[in-house]
């Protein structure tokens, strides 16, 4: 008996790039204290059944606290560094990690909405575009997955509700009430 090779449900069919603050964890602005870290309910469940689905993580966020001297970037990492540590889906849950650190008055090369991060990520991992999305809870987030021709999706759970949203909703992405419903639709 010959057994064909099936291709794996784990191979690779693209990444999800998260945002971190309002999408992952409760937003508090400026946070700087790893104390203060919170995940979001079913953060990590949902991450989890992403990965399980074959897509990269990378987390992609700005942290203008930094260009404006209210925390470093060392404080920024140690709250990304809890993070994951509540995720609790390892030290590599993230292919990537991405930290803008200007202010929205300083030049930037990664600050959102700007596509680098992601133009580069995905000629770096040959990803296809057509499996990639941005996953947030601000314009930013969603602008700069459509600016980098990727899908987007924005979430009820930090800075806007839906309805605040469906005001506010770029053309060509889509609304979810959390990272649950989005991930549900991926399957």
């Amino acid at each position: 008996m010959e057994i064909e090779n099936q291709p794996s449900r784990i191979e690779n069919r693209g990444a999800l790039f998260l945002d971190r603050d309002g999408t992952l964890i409760i937003d508090k602005d400026y946070l700087a204290d790893p104390a203060g870290v919170e995940l979001i309910p079913g953060a990590a469940e949902e991450l989890r059944t992403a990965r399980d689905l074959g897509y990269k993580l990378l987390l992609f966020t700005n942290q203008s606290g930094i260009g404006r001297g209210y925390f470093t970037l060392a404080d920024a990492v140690a709250c990304n560094n809890r993070m994951i540590k509540l995720l609790g889906l390892g030290s590599d849950v993230f292919t990537e990690i991405c930290i803008a650190p200007e202010s929205a008055d300083q030049p930037s090369l990664y600050r959102k909405p700007s596509p680098r991060f992601i133009l580069e990520s995905i000629a770096r991992h040959s990803l296809d575009p057509a499996h990639c999305w941005m996953i947030g809870d601000r314009e930013s987030d969603l602008e700069v997955g459509l600016n980098a021709g990727i899908r987007s999706a924005a979430v009820c759970t930090g800075k806007y509700n839906e309805a605040e949203w469906r005001l506010r909703l770029p053309g060509g992405a889509t609304l979810h009430r959390d990272l649950n419903s989005f991930v549900r639709s991926l399957s």
